[in-house]
């Protein structure tokens, strides 16, 4: 078996190694936190429950739904709890192959976009919900119940837990782009007309078909569009300065 072939499966099998302890962490705490699975759920189901008239509940109109949604919500939970040793289980197995200069440009970014994508989160929760869910249910019309499905409504937190964290990840998309010179900052703020008019666009898809929810998700977007231009302008130029891998210099090999 030639060098480049052991090389290829020692990767294939440090790969294999890592995927299967991130999967062992995200088991390990979804049994620690699935006696607490119903508590996880009505945590999640507090905004819309708190917007329903008095005595408005959420029903499971699947027969094995009152189990399965808890659980994939207490699923859901375990994965964000793990996340940040996922994460570096990937980080080791790139690190590596990288210049001392990407290294010290990636690990922020890892670190940046899991924390951004929490405050998406978050943003989403306590704001976004409130507002949302009880502006839509005073359109109920009179003598008409809201009881929510619980399988749909978390369809609907997910989807939008989503599309609030990808849209917070924004600035760091945009530093990302500038650093490996796929676009200049100069373009960017070029195209910024475009961009607002996309991010409506955006909001109008990933959000419930009212204007209010669509503002809520395109304001953000526009805004941290506009901080990554701001970083971008600041981090990108003293890094690619700084350190700029000498002529001759090889990648490194894993």
């Amino acid at each position: 078996m030639s060098e480049a072939q052991e090389t290829f499966i020692s990767h294939l099998v440090e790969l294999r190694d890592r995927l299967i302890r991130a999967l062992a962490a995200i088991l390990v705490v979804f049994l620690c936190i699935v006696n607490w699975a119903r508590d996880i759920y009505t945590l999640l189901a507090a905004p819309m429950l708190a917007s329903l008239p008095q005595g408005g509940q959420m029903i499971a109109t699947d027969v094995a739904g009152a189990f399965f949604v808890p659980m994939k919500v207490t699923l859901m939970v375990a994965f964000l709890v793990a996340l940040p040793y996922v994460l570096y289980q990937a980080w080791a197995f790139v690190a590596p192959g990288l210049y001392s200069h990407e290294k010290k440009l990636v690990l922020p970014l890892i670190v940046a976009s899991v924390l951004l994508f929490f405050i998406g989160m978050a943003f989403a929760y306590f704001i976004v919900f409130p507002t949302v869910f009880g502006f839509i249910n005073k359109f109920a019309p009179e003598g008409v119940a809201v009881m929510t499905d619980i399988d749909k409504y978390l369809s609907f937190v997910l989807s939008t837990f989503l599309a609030f964290g990808i849209t917070f990840e924004v600035p760091v998309i945009v530093i990302v782009l500038v650093t490996a010179g796929l676009v200049g900052v100069d373009k960017l703020r070029e195209i910024r007309p475009y961009v607002i008019v996309g991010a409506f666009i955006v909001g109008a898809i990933f959000t419930p078909p009212d204007v209010l929810s669509q503002f809520m998700l395109a304001v953000p977007l526009w805004l941290l569009y506009e901080l990554g231009i701001v970083l971008a302008a600041v981090i990108v130029k003293p890094a690619a300065a700084e350190d700029k891998p000498a002529a001759g210099e090889d990648k490194p090999v894993a």
